[in-house]
């Protein structure tokens, strides 16, 4: 992720291993010699990460926080080095876990932070990408309220999203950090059960604390959130317009250099890399003419059944992995970086943290291994890659919902150029005046830290000297981000 891996997407992890897979059947997804699994994890290696096990079926413990009431937590006591600009003990910092309603034994785990300002903060919740991977990878790499320094101590983080926001991390899908279910059948395979988890969470959430029901809710991540958040945005909006549960005060959603529309997204690789000079016009042209198989079997993953997305996504890999083997071993998430080795990332203290008994006793996880990257929760969603997820946008943005589409312009796997085209090329009634916006700089301090444009509800930003995770390579100007795009102060910086 990103460095990124983070959200650490991972996505390459799908990226690169499915381009050697020839042949694939969905009814392998979960087979444990799969080349599929196995180029997996080779890829969670070079992010340093060494998880115990490939996902969270397990037996609990009884010293696990699974009380059976629905939604269960315990508030966080743990050790802060620095000032946080608040009084700590007076923070709601909480660790929990919620049973999920539609399943046998799952249980989402969660990291809730009060905002270090105001509680009347908006709600931010933040979900990694991969897919599979942990949210504990942008709370402790990119915008969380800590670091862990060099002597695996907590260090309050200058430019934390909590400082404008009251934050909420969640490990999913089941089987991702140290989110668990001791039931096979609980392992999500698309987005629909996926965003139903989502939301019966944050209703539980809200019926937990009511005291934020009436905060705005922000939903943020990037990656391979791409395709959960504006799928739960959906189901967010549906649900308030059937009037289940408590009315959720959705504002907006914003997805971080994000796989969304596969069919723009992966033609903008060959065009990405030639204005970045990965590649030099021969190479172009000659990439390129894999693109019309990748489009045609995306269109018949689009109606077809799920073998139909596992074809498309092996020939639609073959143009990213043709780029990088003439690229080599620069590192993909952040073209300016070389991978040393195996190793493009090192995230390793996030894992030998949240290993700790002493951490685990505090977070309430019992015995649980933290599973950092879900090499089976990747697999079981291998069909649904290649689906795009911009459909269920412009009803949102008809609807006054603000889409703020961010990307850092160093990222090769989630390019701003892709992200770009698809913004450009959706559907809605606000096309042509968003595509006739000017475009202006947005600046933070006085600094050119990227280029903007808006118009109503819609706004992308390309940010300066940022691979594929924007909050970690620049936290001043993503704090500033979030922080005008929530009160609406972005369109006219």
């Amino acid at each position: 992720m990103a460095s990124s891996i983070f959200s650490l997407l991972f996505l390459t992890i799908f990226l690169v291993s499915l381009s050697h897979v020839l042949s694939y059947s969905s009814k392998n997804l979960l087979d444990s010699h799969d080349p599929m699994k196995t180029m997996a994890e080779k890829f969670i290696r070079q992010l340093n990460l060494f998880p115990k096990h490939d996902i969270n079926i397990i037996v609990p413990s009884k010293d696990q926080i699974v009380d059976q009431q629905r939604l269960f937590e315990k508030k966080l006591i743990l050790s802060y080095l620095g000032h946080s600009g608040a009084t700590v003990q007076d923070l709601a910092h909480h660790a929990g876990y919620y049973h999920l309603l539609h399943t046998k034994a799952a249980r989402m785990f969660y990291f809730f932070f009060e905002s270090r300002n105001n509680k009347n903060d908006p709600v931010v919740m933040w979900l990694t990408g991969g897919p599979g991977c942990s949210s504990e990878l942008a709370l402790f790499y990119e915008n969380g309220p800590f670091r862990i320094s060099h002597n695996m101590s907590l260090v309050w983080n200058e430019f934390g999203w909590d400082k404008v926001s009251n934050l909420i991390y969640i490990d999913q899908p089941t089987g991702t950090g140290f989110s668990y279910t001791s039931d096979n059948r609980d392992i999500r395979h698309n987005e629909a059960d996926i965003s139903n988890d989502l939301y019966d969470f944050i209703q539980a959430f809200f019926n937990a604390h009511p005291e934020y029901v009436n905060n705005d809710l922000y939903i943020t991540g990037e990656s391979y959130a791409g395709h959960y958040i504006p799928a739960f945005a959906s189901r967010v909006h549906q649900g308030n317009k059937k009037k289940e549960g408590i009315h959720i005060n959705l504002k907006g959603f914003a997805i971080g250099n994000g796989m969304t529309n596969p069919e723009i997204q992966f033609k903008s690789y060959t065009d990405y890399a030639l204005d970045m000079k990965l590649i030099n016009q021969t190479d172009y042209d000659n990439i390129n003419k894999l693109y019309p198989k990748c489009q045609q079997q995306i269109n018949s993953c689009g109606t077809g059944g799920e073998d139909a997305c596992l074809y498309a996504f092996q020939d639609c890999t073959n143009i990213f992995s043709s780029i990088m083997d003439i690229v080599g071993d620069k590192n993909y998430y952040d073209i300016r970086k070389t991978c040393e080795g195996n190793l493009c990332y090192d995230f390793s203290r996030m894992e030998t943290y949240l290993n700790d008994n002493q951490v685990k006793r505090a977070l309430g996880v019992g015995d649980i291994e933290f599973v950092s990257c879900s090499s089976i929760v990747k697999q079981a969603l291998g069909t649904d890659m290649m689906k795009s997820f911009v459909v269920g946008i412009p009803p949102l943005l008809e609807d006054g919902i603000n889409l703020l589409i961010y990307a850092g312009e160093y990222d090769l796997m989630c390019n701003w150029l892709g992200n770009s085209n698809w913004v450009h090329a959706m559907e809605w009634s606000g096309k042509r005046d968003f595509g006739a916006a000017p475009s202006i700089n947005f600046t933070v301090e006085g600094e050119d830290k990227g280029v903007q444009k808006n118009h109503g509800p819609l706004t992308f930003l390309k940010v300066h000297d940022a691979g594929h995770m924007v909050p970690m390579d620049q936290p001043k100007a993503a704090l500033a981000m979030l922080q005008r795009w929530t009160q609406g102060k972005l369109s006219n910086t």
